[in-house]
């Protein structure tokens, strides 16, 4: 029995199947060993995808339980639960691993909770819940370190990557299915070695890294080969058929696609068989086949086994494929048919932390949609859709939008906010093959088509490299922000009046560019920021759905920094306790509460009653955590271990300041989410409730920084607006400075509003 259980570990199934085909003699026919054999035979067919033998060795195995060893009924669940999940039977089989986790508890057994609690993780991963998936399997890894169970720990690591690869978090996924492979290695589990490599590759895929998952792939695909492992043969060769399919190499794709079907033939499960049929609709569609596209799409649409993903991307490219036919009455339901279903599945997300990441996987979606609308001239439709995809978590927690939108949007009127707001309003969308631009006056809506994602984003890079460098990027002439200027901003040139406000909706990459420092061109050279009033936004939605702050005739301020420096990591500021100066002057003792020194902790901040104040304003280090946004924090005096205030924090303590400024390096965040934009310090403060958020987009300079705010607060103090206090705080630098130094982008460019009313 042990050995047959150490060949099914090792994934070799038949040799398991084959050693245990004797009968036990008449002596053992009740023992544990004759419940044992039949779990092992159930285990071993169902690895094999021989699902009607398992269903027979997992009832006997229960019939025989029942009869001598109901002690090991929790095991016997836990065999169902498994073969139930293969099946794609996510409620039966969450109901069987609920049963073997009652079980265990009961018996204290906690192997067996183990192996239920990762059980459960994979059964909510079936059924779209991947925050409650999440849970369960931190629950399981944890339990599985503590009793050392490094088989168990390693399939609850990997399943857990494949949670984070589900909500489009694609960076924890290969962080854990690195983990995972690397258990299954000192584990001696070679065929999960084999398995959590795909993953690994996947991973790397959703990371744009296609060199790197197809390197790791072949590896895979010979490990699969030496073992005979035909599951995960065809799942290497279907991830091989993808990648080659997203490089335009569609001969390639359709030979790995043809072996990978040859190989299910032989019986392997459904969801595989499913990849193949959507991957030969898809080589047939970008072959212009479409009778043969329509026929192989609508196949796994109808499947009743297909995850929710299969469907979402068949109907999309079923559109498609209707959409290259003209049949536009029929590609726009399908359209709307895969928005409806990634809305549902999206609302099915409890935690906000895991919406975040959702429409990473999803918003290709939304972008075949944009493109299909735009391409029919309905540009306020297209709109329409692309808003549908901003901000989302954010409008939720601000009560601005419900977690479940559908198209056409309620009161949708993008005109109005433009005139409310007196402003040009400048929505970007970016995309793989072309990007688009609409500009929003009072009294139009227009359309641009700008170029594709790669070219712009790469530009982006180029041009904040170098001003993060220091360059004199308008005298040296740099092409990357000339570049940029010509293509996002002069299509809108003429609609946008001088000295106008402007509000910028961007996307993706673009929310790392500071639009105030591109070069406008012409014969007198010169930034943007002298011509306009430039503020950022996430969302129309949140544009037109909260009211501005009230007006109150006591400007309270909280301020908070001089902090103490907690490790060598985060010294001392030379410059803090001058700029903490600077800005107490502008409000009367009555009027502002200071947290400095040792007194400001984050357990400080968070009793202060942040909602008491009209401005708050941060003079200290700040982090941003690319992997754990809501990890992102303001460095504060140490009490204790503690002297992080993160931005989950934040988020759970209302305010309703007209301004918070994280006077802080990177305040803005570093990683952008499908949607959401950059997602750190000053989206927590726009979450928590503040009206406008100011905050770095790179490291700041400790000199040139109290200059600005100081200008920022006298503004301020004159009655200005945010928007404008901070733009002639950094004209005032940028003219009028007697070290010319800071008239470079490097020291006044990092520094952006956020609007979020």
């Amino acid at each position: 029995m042990l050995k047959a259980e150490i060949l099914h570990a090792q994934g070799l199934d038949r040799e398991c199947l084959l050693l245990l085909k004797a009968e036990l003699p008449s002596s053992l026919s009740t023992s544990d060993l004759a419940v044992r054999r039949k779990l092992a035979q159930s285990a071993a067919s169902a690895s094999l995808l021989q699902l009607a033998d398992a269903d027979r060795f997992s009832a006997e195995a229960e019939s025989l339980a029942n009869a001598n060893r109901p002690e090991l009924l929790g095991e016997v669940s836990l065999r169902k639960g498994t073969i139930h999940f293969i099946k794609n039977e996510a409620f039966e089989a969450e109901a069987d691993y609920r049963k073997a986790l009652e079980f265990a508890r009961q018996q204290k057994d906690p192997f067996l909770e183990a192996a239920a609690l990762s059980g459960l993780g994979v059964a909510t991963i079936k059924d779209g819940r991947y925050d409650a998936s999440i849970d369960w399997n931190r629950a399981a890894a944890e339990l599985a370190r503590s009793i050392r169970a490094t088989g168990s720990l390693a399939k609850t690591l990997g399943n857990t990557g494949w949670s984070y690869i589900e909500l489009g978090d694609f960076q924890n996924a290969l962080t854990f299915y690195k983990q995972a492979e690397d258990a299954s290695v000192k584990s001696g589990l070679i065929a999960d070695q084999t398995y959590w490599l795909t993953g690994v590759a996947f991973a790397y895929q959703g990371l744009g890294d296609d060199s790197n998952a197809e390197a790791i792939l072949k590896q895979a695909l010979q490990l699969a080969r030496s073992q005979d492992d035909k599951e995960t043969l065809v799942q290497c060769l279907t991830q091989l058929a993808w990648i080659a399919l997203g490089t335009g190499r569609n001969d390639q794709a359709e030979e790995y696609n043809k072996e990978a079907t040859d190989v299910e033939r032989l019986g392997l499960g459904p969801r595989l068989a499913i990849d193949s049929t959507l991957l030969r609709g898809l080589i047939a569609a970008g072959r212009h086949s479409y009778p043969e596209a329509e026929q192989s799409l609508q196949e796994v649409i109808r499947e009743s086994q297909a995850t929710k993903f299969q469907r979402w991307k068949a109907q999309a490219e079923l559109a498609n494929v209707y959409a290259g036919e003209g049949l536009d009455a029929r590609a726009e339901q399908e359209y709307r048919r895969s928005l409806e279903a990634i809305e549902d599945a999206r609302a099915s997300v409890q935690s906000e932390r895991f919406r975040l990441f959702f429409l990473f996987n999803t918003i290709r979606f939304y972008s075949n949609f944009v493109e299909y609308l735009i391409s029919r001239h309905r540009i306020e439709d297209a709109l329409q859709v692309a808003e549908l995809s901003r901000a989302r978590t954010l409008a939720e927690g601000l009560g601005a939008a419900p977690k479940t939108l559908s198209l056409p949007l309620p009161d949708f009127h993008p005109q109005r906010i433009a005139q409310r707001r007196k402003a040009v309003i400048l929505v970007y969308w970016l995309a793989p093959q072309q990007s688009y631009l609409w500009v929003i006056t009072p009294t139009k809506i227009s359309s641009f088509t700008l170029a594709k994602q790669s070219e712009i984003e790469a530009l982006v890079n180029e041009y904040r490299a170098a001003m993060q460098s220091g360059k004199d990027v308008l005298g040296g002439g740099n092409p990357a922000g000339k570049n940029l200027y010509t293509m996002l901003i002069a299509p809108a040139q003429k609609m946008i009046p001088q000295n106008s406000r402007v509000i910028v909706l961007p996307d993706a990459n673009l929310y790392r560019l500071n639009f105030e420092a591109l070069p406008v061109l012409g014969s007198a050279p010169h930034y943007w920021i002298e011509d306009v009033t430039v503020s950022t936004a996430s969302s129309l939605t949140l544009l037109g759905g909260r009211t501005a702050p009230p007006a109150k005739t006591e400007k309270k301020l909280l301020l908070v920094g001089n902090t103490v420096s907690p490790n060598q990591d985060f010294p001392a500021l030379t410059q803090a306790p001058e700029e903490m100066k600077d800005i107490e002057q502008y409000f009367p003792e009555r009027e502002r509460q200071v947290l400095e020194g040792k007194q400001a902790t984050p357990k400080a901040y968070l009793e202060s009653s942040p909602e008491r104040f009209s401005y708050v304003h941060f003079v200290t280090h700040g982090t941003s955590n690319m992997s754990h946004p809501l990890e992102s924090a303001v460095i504060l005096s140490p009490e204790g271990d503690s002297y992080k205030l993160y931005a989950r924090e934040i988020v759970q303590h209302h305010m309703n300041a007209n301004l918070v400024t994280i006077s802080a390096c990177n305040g803005a965040g570093t990683q952008s989410y499908s949607g959401e934009g950059l997602v750190g310090l000053s989206w927590a403060f726009v979450r928590a409730g503040a009206h406008n958020v100011i905050s770095a987009l790179w490291e700041v300079s400790d000199v040139s920084t109290p200059r600005l705010m100081d200008a920022l607060y006298g503004g301020l103090s004159r009655g200005k607006d945010p928007a404008t206090a901070l733009r002639d705080a950094k004209l005032a630098m940028l003219h009028g400075s007697s070290n010319t130094v800071f008239r470079k982008p490097f020291y006044w460019a990092p520094f952006q509003l956020y609007t979020g009313s």
